[in-house]
């Protein structure tokens, strides 16, 4: 304690003296001589900084300090607290020294910049003034000068000036000269005139010119350190970086505002479906990163790459004040019908009839009777399987469009195409067979295509037919013969005698007079797909009705989802034909791709149209299928969860036509039920190639060729591969095949049946063997390997087979009814005397559908 005390007695007391509190400045100014080598010297600046020192006013706000000379805590802070109060004026002070300097800086640098560019404007005056005097002077001197030769003149040879001087003429130099300079510029001006006149023998002492403001001084004698380091030689320093980086922004900010005040361009921007940021932005005419600000404000994180959709598109087009045009995929199609046409240009067309009825009713015969052909002979099995189109001629002259269907209850697509497409509908009901479910489907899909109907009654020359029984049937069906007081026509016919052809002829022309049928044959065609298939040469071939306008050769045309060129035309009789008007079926070959049967047919001049179009068309029937393939994935989870998994027979058709596949399908869909069924991997047209042999190997499926065959390679792979590959040519025994086939892979049901009664007397343990029960047997009888059911008091406890049966010592098969017998059972041994043995057998029956 005695050691502190002597150290805060050696330490002077903290005391403050008269005066206010300031801060001295820390740094001075100052000149040192700087010595080198070779007895050179130079005085330069230096700036010497001392250690601030704080001097103290007067002691007015402290508190005095205590006789002891130690300050109490209280006094400390007051001390502290005017020394922040000190240092928070002085920073204060600062700031606003260091504002009022920027600010003066800024004005002078404006003014600077004022009086720099009315330095400039005047020197470019005076030059121009200068140089159009001497000019004048120049005229006039030629002007005064004798006709004579004149004199020869000394040589005037001048010494290169530097690169910083500039004629008189030329433009004004910008840096300025330094004023005390003048003086040596003066003496550089007369010892270049002094060395120009040195070269000139006996010409005059040049007089003494004055240095001009606009060139610059020329350095004299020799380069030294301590010349080009002297401040005396230093020229004039040039514009700062700083008053260039002002004068720099000045400019942007002119620019940016020149471009705030120009009028905003108002686009209207054409967004599809989906847009990319980068590409709407283009379209815009914007900044890809204000694109993005604009988004993010809207709430979507997206980069330049990013795929919007339409509705974001829009906010964002609006928020840059822009107009939007909304277009869609389908827009492509916009345009490709044309318009409805005018009264005057139509013509009359051939009336398009489609003949319709039940199997084996007698349409294709009855055909065959107006055109004078024979295709039924040539068809599988006696019936139609494919719908054909053609045009007969009659003995008048007037000409008819016939499309037959057939009339198998597996081919009502085909059905339902030819009551679309067709003008009247022919309705053919044999006499001897009467109303049958495809004719009461025919006459549905005329009334739902709205067309005339017109009843045939064919087989008149059976010894069976009777008309009557026809013509009443068709009342419950709501359709009314003129005979029995309606308006349907009704005509009895035999196309196997070719009798009362003619009125049919009639009637079909009559109804197509009250039709009243036109076409504008000069226009683009349009029509329908009637049917399509692949041949072997010809590629892609397609049936056509066209409806409306002439198809030529050389068109470029859309059909459903394919588009092609017409490359060949030809008839129903294979006759090639230049071209085609309203009302006529032609094959038309040129197609890149297969069509489907029943879509629309276009022909348009662009074929960049037609192939948008066309892979549009091919994209949206992929999203369809994409989607309905994952509703029946999740369809067929569920199902199977609840019901069991189920077995599937897969399979892979080919067919020759498209109408063919679509009957195939259908068929083979509806074959099954919820154990078993079948499943189309594949269905094309065309032959069968290795494609679909790879594609059965890989899912163990059957190939099913309808009317086609495979080529020599699928045949090879096939063979060597182990895919079976089955023809067909009748669609019913396509069916009938899958049905047997399905039906195998069903499990049989189980039927149980009971034969008898067993009671246990007695039980046996056997070393090695295990329980053995002595039974009698009271009912029926028991066999060796039969199933039994162990009962005790009526309740069955244990349910197996029967492990050994003995009579004595001896196996035995069955044991009948009061016989003694041995029983045991299979990996059982909970038996009791009392108990009762139920004996049965199981019969496995086989499931068909």
């Amino acid at each position: 304690m005695a050691d502190d005390t002597t150290e805060n007695d050696r330490k002077a007391p903290l005391t403050l003296r008269s005066g206010t509190l300031e801060l001295k400045k820390t740094v001075e100014k100052g000149r040192v001589r700087q010595s080198f080598s070779h007895g050179r010297s130079k005085e330069v600046k230096v700036e010497v900084r001392r250690k601030r020192t704080i001097a103290t006013g007067t002691n007015a706000g402290f508190g005095a300090i205590g006789d002891d000379g130690v300050l109490t805590n209280q006094e400390k802070a007051q001390r502290l607290r005017v020394l922040q109060e000190a240092r928070r004026a002085e920073e204060e002070a600062r700031r606003a020294a260091e504002e009022a300097a920027r600010l003066a800086a800024e004005e002078a640098a404006k003014q600077a910049a004022e009086e720099e560019a009315a330095r400039l404007a005047a020197e470019e005056e005076a030059a121009r003034l200068a140089a159009e005097e001497a000019a004048k002077q120049a005229a006039a001197e030629e002007t005064a000068k004798p006709a004579a030769e004149p004199e020869k003149s000394p040589v005037v040879v001048d010494l290169p000036r530097p690169a910083k001087e500039v004629d008189a003429t030329g433009p004004a130099e910008v840096r300025k000269p330094a004023k005390k300079d003048a003086g040596k510029d003066e003496a550089d001006d007369d010892e270049r005139a002094r060395r120009k006149a040195a070269v000139r023998p006996g010409a005059p002492a040049p007089a003494k010119v004055p240095a001009k403001k606009s060139e610059p001084r020329r350095r004299m004698g020799k380069l030294t350190i301590t010349a080009a380091l002297s401040d005396e030689d230093r020229e004039e320093r040039g514009r700062s970086l700083s008053a260039v980086r002002r004068a720099r922004e000045k400019e942007r900010l002119k620019q940016l505002a020149m471009a705030k005040s120009q009028e905003k361009v108002v686009r209207e921007v054409v967004v599809p479906e989906t847009i990319s940021v980068q590409d709407l932005a283009n379209r815009m005419a914007e900044r890809g990163a204000n694109v993005i600000k604009t988004l993010m404000k809207l709430g979507v994180m997206a980069n330049i790459n990013q795929i919007i959709d339409a509705d974001t598109a829009q906010l964002v087009v609006e928020e840059f004040g822009h107009s939007v045009k909304r277009v869609a995929d389908s827009d492509v199609e916009d345009g490709l019908k044309g318009a409805p046409d005018a009264e005057g240009l139509l013509q009359p067309r051939p009336p398009v009839v489609t003949v319709m009825g039940h199997v084996d009713h007698g349409k294709t015969s009855l055909l065959d009777a107006l055109r004078a052909t024979d295709v039924a002979a040539g068809e599988a099995g006696g019936i139609t399987q494919h719908i054909g189109a053609y045009q007969v001629e009659m003995s008048t002259g007037d000409r008819i469009t016939f499309i037959d269907t057939p009339g198998h209850e597996a081919f009502t697509a085909m059905r339902a195409r030819g009551a679309q497409v067709t003008d009247i509908v022919v309705l053919v009901v044999a006499a001897d067979d009467g109303i049958m479910p495809q004719t009461i489907e025919a006459i549905r899909h005329a009334r739902a295509a709205q067309v005339p109907i017109i009843v045939a009654i064919n087989k008149m020359d059976k010894p069976g037919a009777n008309p009557d029984r026809v013509r009443t049937e068709l009342l419950s069906h709501e359709v009314v013969v003129e005979s029995l007081g309606g308006d349907v026509q009704c005509v009895e016919v035999s196309a196997k005698k070719h009798t009362n052809l003619d009125a049919l002829q009639e009637a079909i022309l009559m109804q197509a007079e009250i039709l009243d049928l036109k076409a504008n044959p000069n226009r683009e065609a349009e029509g329908v797909v009637v049917e399509a298939r692949m041949e072997v040469g010809r590629g892609s071939v397609a049936t056509v009705l066209v409806q409306r306008g002439t198809l030529h050769v050389g068109d470029i045309f859309i059909g459903g989802k394919e588009w092609g060129r017409v490359r060949a035309m030809t008839d129903h009789r294979g006759q090639k034909l230049d071209d085609a008007g309203p009302g006529v079926p032609v094959e038309v070959v040129g197609f890149q791709g297969t069509p489907g049967a029943g879509d629309d047919f276009l022909v348009t001049g662009n074929e960049q149209k037609a192939r948008e179009v066309a892979d549009y068309r091919r994209r949206k029937d992929r999203e369809a299928m994409q989607v309905k393939t994952a509703r029946s994935s999740m369809e067929e989870m569920f199902a199977k969860i609840q019901a069991g998994e189920a077995q599937e027979f897969p399979v892979v058709v080919k067919a020759d036509v498209q109408g063919s596949v679509e009957a195939l399908i259908g068929t083979l869909e509806k074959i099954g039920n919820d154990d078993v069924r079948v499943r189309v991997l594949h269905a094309a047209v065309g032959a069968i190639n290795e494609s679909d042999v790879t594609l059965a190997k890989a899912s163990n499926a059957l190939v099913i060729g309808f009317n086609v065959r495979a080529n020599a390679q699928a045949r090879d792979l096939a063979r060597r591969d182990g895919a079976e590959i089955r023809y067909y040519s009748i669609i019913y025994d396509v069916a009938e095949e899958m049905k047997r086939a399905l039906s195998g892979m069903l499990a049989p049901e189980l039927k149980e049946h009971f034969i008898g009664y067993a009671e246990i007397r007695q039980v046996f343990n056997i070393t090695k063997v295990g329980r053995v029960a002595g039974c009698m047997i009271t009912e029926g009888v028991v066999r060796r390997g039969a199933k039994v059911r162990l009962l005790r008091d009526n309740v069955v406890i244990h349910e197996g087979g029967l492990g050994q049966l003995k009579r004595f010592k001896d196996d035995a098969k069955e044991v009948r009814e009061g016989y003694e017998c041995g029983m045991s059972f299979e990996n059982y041994n909970d038996i009791q005397v009392g108990d009762v043995i139920e004996c049965y057998e199981i019969e496995e029956i086989a499931v068909t559908l």
